[in-house]
């Protein structure tokens, strides 16, 4: 069963998630990252990404990411375009990578940013990585140097954090500091491994 040993994790965007696989990577789990794997497609396929979004987005066989971000974000149809292009060959290398990881038979980690919105994958258990709504747009201004609207369109292209949080097996609480961050991220992987027992 393809996913048998997997924990998506998920949340929003700012929330820390990057935080959290860090800290998770340091404890021994294993990590197949969706969006490093989605940014070696892009590349992979900048030939179509050029035909279809313009010459302007690919530069020496790179896709410019933020030029076709600011794109797609502001455009629901060209970012469904985006995406059928892209996930189906996303999904079939990540599958790839979790069928190997399966056969260790030990708890890995998928990090799915989009794990809710793009209901591609058959993954019982959910951790996700929560913030508060006014904490994203702070940590997104700050990080990106988004203007609010721009922060605000990012936030709200994805399904609400509540909502995510209300649907998640596991949760980790990003409100606080580093040092509580630690501390949920210690009891997330202490349940994961003591539910494998």
């Amino acid at each position: 069963m393809l996913f048998k040993y997997a924990y998506a994790l998920t949340g929003g965007i700012a929330t820390g998630k990057s935080s959290v696989i860090e800290l998770l990577q340091h404890s021994g789990f294993r990590v197949i990252d969706a969006d490093k794997v989605a940014h070696e497609v892009l590349d992979e396929q900048h030939q179509k990404i050029s035909e279809v979004f313009g010459e302007e987005v690919v530069n020496e066989g790179k896709v410019d990411r933020k030029l076709l971000g600011s794109m797609v974000f502001s455009d629901p149809q060209k970012r469904k375009v985006l995406e059928s292009l892209l996930h189906p060959v996303i999904y079939t290398k990540i599958a790839a990578l979790s069928d190997t990881l399966d056969k260790r038979a030990e708890p890995y980690i998928v990090d799915i940013p989009l794990f809710y919105e793009g209901g591609r994958y058959a993954i019982e258990n959910v951790i996700v990585v929560y913030a508060s709504k006014e904490q994203q747009m702070e940590r997104l201004m700050q990080r990106d140097s988004y203007s609010k609207e721009e922060a605000l369109a990012r936030i709200e292209s994805q399904i609400d954090i509540q909502e995510k949080r209300d649907n998640a097996t596991y949760v980790i609480d990003n409100s606080g500091n580093l040092k509580q961050l630690e501390l949920e991220t210690e009891r997330i992987k202490n349940e994961i491994l003591g539910d494998m027992l």
